[in-house]
C-alpha cells in the first residue's frame, strides 16, 4: 500500500504517464524541433543523438570518429541516461517545495516516460526497469542493492523477452554496469591513492574508475562481435568526461521545455553546443589516428577464458579489500564468505553473458560465428531485402508489392520484429508490402526519403516512428552499417512536376566488417552520381531496366555478384538484354529471383557463402 501522503502523487504521475504514452511519437517529434533550434546541424545530430538515441542524422565521419574513439555509447541511451535524468530531475523537483518521497514518485513517472520516448531499445529498457527498482526500494524505506536490482532487471527482461539475451547492445550495456558494479570500488580506491581524495581529484578517481571498469567489462565482448578493440577508449572517455554531463542535462531541458509551445530553447542550445563541439572534437583526436582501432579475433571459448580471468581478478579484488578492513577473530569467515558471493555473482555474470553471445553467435566453441544474412526475397516485381545481422534487430528494405504475404515470409526467416523498416520510395512494388506489415509484426521505426501523406498517416495510426533520410545518414542495428547516398537533401527540398520518383529513391550501402552490398532500389546509375567504392555484391537498380550508366557503376565498384529483385513474366520486359549483357560483359556473376529464388548470402568472418532457390 502506498504510504500516507502520496495518494495524489501516486494519481497525477500514473495520469501524466498514460497521458504521455498515448502522445510518445508527437512529445518525440517536439524534442526532436526543440533539440534542432539554434545549433549547428553537428551539434544538433548529436544531441538528438545524446537524449533520444538517434544518430541517423549524425554525419558519417563524426560517427566514425565516436566508434573508434569508443565513444560510440554516448549516441546510444543507456543506463548513463537514467541516472542522469534523476540528478537532475531531484533538485529541481525539490525547487518546487516537494518532500523525498513525492519527489521519488515523480521521477519513478518520469523514467516510465523516458524509456518509450527514447526508443525501448534492450540497454535503456535494463536501465528502466533497474532505476524503477532503486526508487522503489527506495519508496519502501529499504537500502536497494544495486547488484541485485541489475540481476532482477536481468531476469525480468529475459523472462519477459527471451530473445533478448542475443542482443548485442543489451550484452554490452549488461556487461558495463556489472563491470562497474564489481570493479569500480576497488579500481577508485587504487587511483585515489595515487591522484588524492579531495575535489576534483575525486571526481577523476571516479570517473577513471568507471570508465576501466566498464572498458575491461565490454572489450572481450566487442572483439568477439566486432573484431576491433579501440586503443583510445580510457583517454577520450576521460577527456569527454566533464562536458558529457552537462550537455546531456541541457539537452534534456531543451527536450522538456520545447513540449511548451514558444518556450526559448535556443538560450539552452547555445550552452550546449559548444560542450558538444568539444565532445566531437574529442573523439576526431582520438579517432582518427591509424593506432585508435586494433584488429582482433575473439572466439566462444576465448570470450569465455577473457570472462573468467575479469571474474577471478574481479572475486580477488573484493577478497583482497575486506581483508584490509577486517578486523577481529571472524575476519576470515568474512573473507571466505564475500568470495564465496562474489564468485557465484562473477560465475553467473560470466554464464549469461557468453550464454547471450553463443546465442548471437549461432554457433559453439571453434565454431565461426555467423555474421549477417541477407536474403534477397523473392515477392515478385518488387524489392524486398532483408537484412539480419547477428545480435541485433533486423532491418528491412521495402516490402514488395502488396498481397505477398511478406509477414509469413518474415516469420519463416525467424524474424519476430523489425528494427527498421526502410522505405525507398513511395511505389507500390516497394512500399505496399511494408503497409501489410502494419499491425501484424513490431516494427520500431520506419524511414524514408518522402512518403505521402496517407502513406504516413498509416504508419503514424499504427503507433510506429518515423525517420526522414537524405545522403549522409547512417542507420546502425549493432555491427551492421547503412550509409545513406542518395538523395541529396537539397533534390528532396524540390518539388517539380512530373519528377520521376525512381529518381529520389533512396540508395544504400549496407557494411558488415569488410563485406558491402550496394542497395540501389530504383535509381539507375544514369541518374544517380555514386562513387561507394568497390563492393562485394550490387542490388541491379529497377529490377534490370535499361540502364546507360550501369556499365560505368560495374568499372567503378567491381561487385562479385549481382542480384536482380524481378518478378516472372512482368509486362515490363525486366531485366532487359542490354543489362544482362553489362553484366555478363563485366564478368558479374547474376542472380534474379524470378529464375533463382529468393537469394540468400551468409556472411561469417571473412568468408560469403551464397544460396538462392530458397
Amino acid at each position: 500500500m502506498p504510504r500516507p501522503g502520496l495518494h495524489l502523487p501516486l494519481l497525477l504521475v500514473a495520469a501524466a504517464i498514460g497521458l504521455a504514452l498515448a502522445h510518445t511519437g508527437e512529445i518525440r517529434d517536439r524534442a526532436e524541433a526543440a533539440l534542432g533550434r539554434g545549433m549547428p546541424d553537428r551539434e544538433a545530430a548529436l544531441a538528438r543523438g545524446f537524449v533520444l538515441g538517434e544518430d541517423e542524422g549524425v554525419d558519417a565521419v563524426t560517427t566514425e570518429d565516436f566508434r573508434r574513439a569508443g565513444l560510440a555509447h554516448l549516441l546510444a541511451v543507456s543506463g548513463q541516461n537514467v541516472a542522469l535524468l534523476a540528478l537532475l530531475a531531484m533538485p529541481l523537483l525539490g525547487v518546487l517545495g516537494m518532500p523525498l518521497r513525492t519527489r521519488l514518485v515523480w521521477v519513478l513517472g518520469l523514467i516510465a516516460v523516458y524509456v518509450p520516448l527514447a526508443g525501448a531499445g534492450p540497454s535503456i529498457q535494463r536501465a528502466g526497469v533497474m532505476g524503477a527498482l532503486s526508487v522503489l526500494a527506495t519508496l519502501s524505506g529499504r537500502r536497494a542493492s544495486r547488484l541485485y536490482a541489475l540481476g532482477f532487471a536481468a531476469v525480468a527482461l529475459l523472462v519477459l523477452e527471451p530473445g533478448i539475451a542475443a542482443d548485442v547492445g543489451w550484452q554490452l550495456s549488461f556487461a558495463a554496469v556489472l563491470g562497474i558494479l564489481l570493479l569500480a570500488t576497488p579500481l577508485r580506491t587504487a587511483i585515489a591513492k595515487r591522484v588524492g581524495r579531495g575535489g576534483w581529484r575525486r571526481a577523476l578517481a571516479d570517473g577513471a574508475a568507471m570508465t576501466i571498469a566498464a572498458t575491461l567489462a565490454t572489450a572481450p565482448l566487442i572483439a568477439f562481435h566486432f573484431e576491433e578493440l579501440s586503443t583510445a577508449t580510457l583517454l577520450a572517455n576521460l577527456l569527454a568526461m566533464p562536458a558529457v554531463a552537462p550537455a546531456m542535462w541541457l539537452g534534456m531541458l531543451a527536450a522538456a521545455a520545447g513540449q511548451l509551445p514558444g518556450a526559448p530553447v535556443e538560450a539552452l542550445n547555445a550552452l550546449n553546443a559548444p560542450l558538444l563541439a568539444y565532445i566531437a572534437q574529442v573523439a576526431a583526436w582520438c579517432g582518427r589516428p591509424a593506432w585508435a582501432s586494433l584488429h582482433v579475433h575473439l572466439d566462444l571459448v576465448g570470450l569465455t577464458a577473457s570472462y573468467l580471468v575479469l571474474a577471478a581478478a574481479s572475486v580477488g579484488a573484493v577478497a583482497l579489500s575486506h581483508r584490509r578492513r577486517g578486523r577481529g577473530f571472524d575476519r576470515y569467515a568474512v573473507r571466505s564468505s564475500t568470495a564465496v558471493r562474489w564468485g557465484a555473482v562473477a560465475a553467473l555474470v560470466v554464464a549469461i553473458l557468453v550464454l547471450g553471445a553463443g546465442l548471437a553467435g549461432g554457433g559453439g566453441p571453434g565454431e565461426p560465428p555467423a555474421g549477417l544474412r541477407v536474403s534477397v526475397l523473392d515477392v515478385g516485381q518488387g524489392d524486398a531485402i532483408l537484412l539480419q545481422p547477428r545480435g541485433a534487430a533486423p532491418v528491412l528494405v521495402d516490402g514488395g508489392p502488396p498481397g505477398d504475404g511478406l509477414a509469413a515470409k518474415l516469420r519463416a526467416a525467424g524474424v519476430e520484429r523489425l528494427g527498421a523498416a526502410i522505405v525507398t520510395h513511395d511505389q507500390a512494388d516497394h512500399a505496399g508490402g511494408i503497409c501489410d506489415l502494419l499491425g501484424a509484426l513490431p516494427i520500431d521505426r520506419v524511414l524514408f526519403a518522402r512518403l505521402r501523406r496517407a502513406t504516413l498517416a498509416r504508419i503514424g495510426a499504427a503507433g510506429i516512428a518515423t525517420r526522414r533520410l537524405a545522403a549522409g545518414a547512417e542507420l546502425r542495428e549493432g555491427g551492421l552499417r547503412l550509409d545513406v547516398l542518395w538523395p541529396p537533401r537539397e533534390l528532396l527540398a524540390e518539388r517539380r512536376p512530373g519528377e520521376d520518383p525512381n529518381a529520389l529513391a533512396v540508395v544504400a550501402l549496407a557494411r558488415w566488417r569488410h563485406f558491402s552490398m550496394l542497395l540501389t532500389a530504383d535509381a539507375e546509375a544514369e541518374s544517380t552520381p555514386l562513387d561507394p567504392g568497390p563492393i562485394d555484391v550490387l542490388k541491379v537498380a529497377h529490377h534490370g531496366s535499361d540502364d546507360a550508366g550501369l556499365g560505368a557503376l560495374l568499372d567503378r565498384t567491381r561487385p562479385g555478384l549481382a542480384v536482380i529483385s524481378v518478378g516472372a513474366g512482368n509486362p515490363f520486359g525486366h531485366p532487359t538484354a542490354a543489362t544482362l549483357a553489362t553484366l555478363a560483359r563485366h564478368g558479374v556473376r547474376t542472380l534474379r529471383t524470378d529464375r533463382d529464388g529468393a537469394v540468400v548470402i551468409e556472411v561469417r568472418g571473412d568468408r560469403v557463402a551464397v544460396a538462392a532457390g530458397g
